[in-house]
């Protein structure tokens, strides 16, 4: 009998189904801060920069706020706003995560359908 595992994704969007923040926005931000550089960032996801970028941007757009500061000097590092988003979506995911486990468990760990 093959173990069954829960997998589920969160997007936060506004009301006209805009992606604010997703696992990939996630981990473009999550890149800028490791790296210091949305094109190192970007190379790490094997995505192009204009990609990464245009995805921080539309999120900004949709925020009206600045998520990264770019700087040639200092590199690009999270606005306060943008660890803010980050640390939310985070936490959001772990808990989602453990209520849905817990959800999945009851419903799987005890079914008796042949197969399952």
């Amino acid at each position: 009998m093959a173990k069954l595992q829960l997998r589920s994704n969160q997007w936060i969007v506004d009301n006209q189904n805009n992606i604010i923040i997703g696992k990939g926005r996630m981990e473009i931000l999550e890149n800028i801060e490791k790296t210091g550089s949305i094109n190192q960032a970007a190379k790490m996801m094997k995505m192009s920069y204009k990609a990464a970028w245009s995805k921080i941007k539309a999120t900004e757009k949709h925020l009206n706020t600045s998520i990264v500061h770019a700087d040639r000097k200092e590199g690009t590092r999270l606005s306060r706003e943008g660890k803010e988003l980050l640390e939310k979506y985070r936490l959001l995911k772990r808990k989602c995560m453990s209520a849905d486990d817990k959800i999945f468990s009851r419903i799987f760990d005890k079914s008796e359908i042949s197969g399952f």
